[in-house]
């Protein structure tokens, strides 16, 4: 089930399903340790004897949104039968690991009621089950959770009464016991004071309801690694209005997501508010030493007892890219740091990473079929990285910064990838494709690499190292050359995606049609208008787009991942929010008129159109009822958008309405 919203600092995450339910609870790293590994944390209310969890059918309306430009929930449940409405606003602190729900009770019955409202934490401190604690703290009548260096506390406010009214802790996942919210289906708690083991707990709080009237509560649930931080954000929370906390954070989004003025130059309103919410949910995925995590949407697990909470070097780059051109360089410096620690000693980045740093899961083997060592590795997430921090030179010339890591990184991972090349073709050697489902010389990878050659030339030139320079610029002179020797295909008149070689050096294409050849122009190798690129992307659009009501541009022909359908002629994998966005860079990349923009901006407006009421972009969608498919939101869609919007108005403003470019 997708995550429609997700609200976090950098340190501490949380995500919200479709069904308002909250599903993961990351920290202290954004990406690591889920404490709830994914399992239901349940929110509800009891009602003059009906138990309404917020997976209830029982609500007539379930809207979940943003406050505009903030990271602040906007979450409406209303129901017909309880006459009962409920905005609830959830937030995660700018500056404290502390998680705030604020609950608006609205009443339109028309007479004063009692409204208990219960948060249910199923807790797997350090992302199991084994060995966690809880007890109730009467000082503050709240309950804490706690194992090894973890520790969480949970409490609630009614009016100016600070404190749960009622508990309950209990057992979970043995010998068939669902946890303590089922304890809360009678409208009591056992209040039951410790329990040890697999665990969980759920607090209660008392509101008096007027009739045709409002009154407000709170949870909270804060996060330490050990008794004392705890204690004294309790301590906090308890001598501050909760309000505050939600006002300045509330605050802080808004002069964060406009730090730099949009100026939208024509683009219509959901576009822009989509590039907003596109940066925060961002901000959301990026831990704050560095790593950005591809997604962390733990439902994903279902597919084979692994998620996407990792950082892939080739995402980060192209989110730190993104961030580069809205305006947030620090948080591009802090992903550079991240890859130059990590970089290995021979100059290449592996397959993935957990966001302490710390080697991430991975397929890749090893070895060759015969045994013979091969690296795991994807070339193009090394390339990525040395690129990304070219754009972030040209925009902030930060020469300073750049000098601090052009040894440890740029040299080091240029002369890997100058030297990593096959010595008959000149291309670099085989590795793993961006999918990460074959391996040989991919035409993505190969622009990527030309990509990164070339910035780690330019840089060397800076410092005054013409050997280097020449070399890398060099080696990106071959590469270009033997792209179109190569990877060329004259029989269909378009690029390759993957050639190989076999053992006796006999070359095989695999001409399939893949969205990511748009990588031969996306980091500068050819030119979006050369002729062979033209009929590539003529080839991507007519193949790959979406015969059906919710079109969108699919991976790659007979794309088998969450494949929905067999109807390979209308449907050749389910569309991608990536790959629809590479289609309209290519026609913002070689636009010569304002008026050749159209097409561009009619991809973004499908974007626009297909995001979840959040704004949350999955990975992929269903192609015939529109429903997020994989993980969502996924960083790379939301950076991809982010992207495009920055190459839309940057051209936009660089083309005359005449398309003349001011020659008359």
């Amino acid at each position: 089930m997708p995550r429609d919203i997700p609200v976090g600092n950098g340190n501490l995450l949380l995500n919200f399903d479709s069904r308002y339910n909250l599903r993961d609870i990351y920290y202290p790293y954004v990406g690591q340790e889920n404490q709830t590994v994914g399992d239901i944390s349940h929110f509800g209310i009891w009602l003059e004897g009906t138990m309404a969890w917020s997976d209830s059918d029982i609500w007539d309306q379930r809207k979940m949104v943003y406050e505009a430009e903030t990271l602040v929930t906007q979450v409406t449940l209303a129901s017909s039968q309880l006459q009962l409405k409920l905005i609830c606003r959830d937030v995660v602190d700018l500056a404290r690991n502390v998680y705030i729900k604020k609950i608006e009770l609205y009443d339109e019955s028309g007479r004063e009621r009692e409204v208990r409202l219960f948060f249910h934490f199923d807790a797997h401190l350090m992302g199991n089950n084994v060995g966690d604690s809880a007890y109730f703290e009467p000082r503050y009548r709240a309950i804490i959770h706690y194992k090894n260096k973890r520790y969480f506390w949970l409490c609630g406010q009614s009016g100016n009464q600070i404190g749960l009214d009622e508990f309950s802790i209990g057992v979970k996942e043995v010998g068939g016991m669902e946890g303590t919210w089922r304890d809360a289906e009678d409208g009591r708690l056992g209040m039951n004071p410790v329990a040890q083991g697999s665990i969980d707990s759920t607090g209660m709080i008392k509101v008096q309801l007027p009739g045709n009237a409002e009154a407000s509560a709170y949870f909270w649930l804060g996060a330490g690694e050990n008794f004392d931080a705890v204690n004294e954000t309790a301590d906090l929370m308890a001598r501050n209005s909760l309000e505050r906390y939600i006002s300045r954070t509330r605050n802080y989004w808004r002069l964060w997501v406009n730090k730099v003025v949009l100026e939208p130059d024509g683009l219509p309103v959901p576009l822009v508010n989509l590039y907003k919410n596109s940066l925060l949910i961002l901000r959301t995925q990026i831990d704050n030493r560095g790593a950005i995590i591809a997604a962390n949407d733990a439902d994903i697990m279902l597919f084979g007892r692994d998620t996407y909470s990792y950082m892939w070097p080739r995402d980060g780059a192209l989110v730190a890219n993104a961030l580069i051109l809205a305006g947030y360089p620090d948080l591009a410096e802090r992903f550079f740091n991240f890859c130059t620690e990590h970089l290995s000693k021979d100059g290449y980045l592996l397959h993935k990473y957990n966001p302490d740093g710390s080697i991430g899961s991975s397929w890749h083997a090893w070895t060759t079929s015969d045994y013979q060592l091969q690296l795991p590795i994807q070339e193009d997430e090394t390339g990525l990285v040395l690129y990304a921090l070219w754009q972030y030179y040209e925009k902030y010339r930060n020469l300073e910064y750049v000098q601090k890591i052009y040894r440890p990184l740029v040299l080091q991972a240029a002369d890997f990838l100058a030297s990593f090349r096959d010595e008959r073709t000149k291309l670099p050697l085989p590795s793993h494709d961006l999918w990460e489902e074959r391996r040989g010389i991919l035409a993505f990878t190969v622009g990527a690499v030309w990509g990164g050659l070339m910035a780690a030339a330019n840089f060397a030139e800076f410092f005054s190292e013409p050997e280097p320079a020449l070399r890398y610029r060099q080696a990106a002179t071959e590469i270009k050359q033997a792209a179109y020797q190569y990877l060329w295909d004259p029989e269909r008149n378009r690029f390759s995606r993957m050639i190989n070689f076999d053992k006796r050096h006999n070359l095989f294409r695999d001409s399939t049609i893949d969205s990511s050849l748009y990588g031969l122009f996306q980091f500068g190798m050819l030119s979006p208008t050369d002729p062979h690129v033209v009929a590539t992307m003529e080839a991507v659009e007519s193949r790959l787009w979406c015969k059906t009501e919710v079109g969108g541009v699919a991976r790659y022909e007979d794309d088998y991942y969450y494949q929905i359908s067999n109807d390979l002629q209308n449907v050749p994998g389910n569309p991608w929010f990536i790959c629809t966005l590479w289609l309209a860079q290519w026609y913002i990349a070689k636009a010569k008129s304002r008026e050749e923009l159209g097409r561009a901006r009619d991809l973004l407006n499908w974007v626009c159109d297909h995001a979840l009421p959040s704004g949350s972009l999955a990975e992929q969608i269903h192609p015939y009822s529109n429903a997020p498919l994989s993980v969502s939101p996924l960083t790379w869609s939301h950076a991809t958008y982010v992207t495009c919007i920055q190459e839309y108005l940057a051209k936009y403003r660089e083309l005359d309405p005449s398309g003349l470019g001011g020659m008359i």
